[in-house]
């Protein structure tokens, strides 16, 4: 299969061969969905933590006597019913969340996200992107450039454009770090979590890209 390459200006240059068994697989949405659980599972800390009735502050002397008084009964100031007092079922910070993820399925997942990307018109091929000087000035005269390929490219919405580069440059790097609606990464750390996150996705150096794919399925 083949897809458009555009230059930084948004006019196309050439075409490349794209692998069926990267690009044009059809979506599997039980292993992205299991996936996506597995990885976002792993990112969460487990930090948030709550004391029950043991460790809160606060005397263990029955607060009144048991009968007389026409009052509810009542053990300890630290019971969960009462303000101040222990909390019930809450997070501890003993929990922990992590899964397995193995590598043949992370890399399936990542090459059904994709292939549904490209299949949607939302992944896009472009030979090089450099800046002049290294401002996010230079950085928006490149994404306006790529809007002729779609105007949505600079829409102003946070996850809207993810772009990988072989090799990410300090230039590039601080000229679209604040850029609110673009992220820019190495194509190393493309995964399928960024992948589903996204809007659009822009390649960069799509020949080294699919290089380092193809490396993946061996």
């Amino acid at each position: 299969m083949k897809a458009k390459v555009y230059n930084q200006s948004g006019v196309e240059t050439k075409e490349i061969n794209l692998p069926e068994d990267i690009f044009g697989l059809p979506f599997n949405a039980d292993l992205v969905s299991q996936v996506l659980h597995i990885q976002r599972s792993n990112q969460r800390a487990g930090t948030a933590n709550t004391k029950d009735r043991g460790e809160v502050a606060g005397s263990n002397q029955k607060p009144w006597q048991q009968k007389g008084l026409g009052r509810a009964r009542a053990g300890s100031k630290r019971s969960p019913i009462w303000r101040k007092g222990g909390i019930t079922h809450g997070p501890r910070a003993e929990k922990n969340y992590k899964k397995t993820l193995t590598k043949s399925m992370r890399n399936q997942a990542l090459f059904c996200l994709l292939s549904s990307k490209l299949k949607e018109g939302k992944l896009f091929f472009v030979d090089e992107v450099k800046v002049a000087t290294p401002k996010t000035k230079s950085a928006v005269e490149i994404m306006k450039g790529l809007s002729k390929i779609n105007e949505n490219l600079v829409f102003k919405k946070k996850e809207n454009v993810y772009m990988t580069f072989p090799k990410l440059e300090t230039g590039e790097k601080r000229s679209f770090r604040n850029i609110p609606y673009v992220t820019a990464h190495n194509v190393e750390d493309l995964n399928p979590n960024d992948v589903a996150n996204v809007r659009y996705l822009v390649i960069t150096n799509p020949e080294a890209t699919v290089e380092y794919l193809n490396n993946k399925l061996k």
